[in-house]
């Protein structure tokens, strides 16, 4: 990792910035939506190939997928919206939304999962 790479959540003497550690929650939130609604397309799929033409099982992969795309359009939904109303509040919102920050949280979650003991930059 890079030394000269900026913290995910700047800490202050008092402690953790509110409106950055809301943005850090609202992008885990997010991603963490994103990626279970791709999960469930792949399960639904998977399902509707294994239902073996039954009439019960193919409905059901159907919802699963179904239901796992609006998720997806609801996810997608949520990221304008929050970046609609930092706009409007004038704070950037989205800035935890960048590709670089996103594999670092990623990485800190791996590595506490899995007991490294890598010093997060959050």
């Amino acid at each position: 990792m890079d030394e000269t790479a900026a913290p995910l959540l700047a800490v202050s003497e008092s402690g953790y910035n509110l409106p950055e550690l809301a943005t850090f929650a609202v992008a885990l939130a997010i991603l963490a939506a994103g990626v279970l609604s791709v999960i469930y397309i792949f399960i639904g799929g998977i399902s509707f190939i294994l239902s073996g033409g039954q009439e019960d099982k193919i409905k059901q992969a159907v919802h699963t997928i179904r239901y796992a795309i609006i998720g997806l359009f609801v996810t997608i939904f949520a990221v304008t919206l929050v970046s609609i109303i930092g706009n409007i509040l004038g704070y950037d919102l989205t800035s935890m939304f960048q590709m670089d920050k996103i594999k670092e949280v990623i990485r800190v979650i791996l590595d506490s999962v899995s007991g490294k003991k890598t010093a997060p930059t959050i």
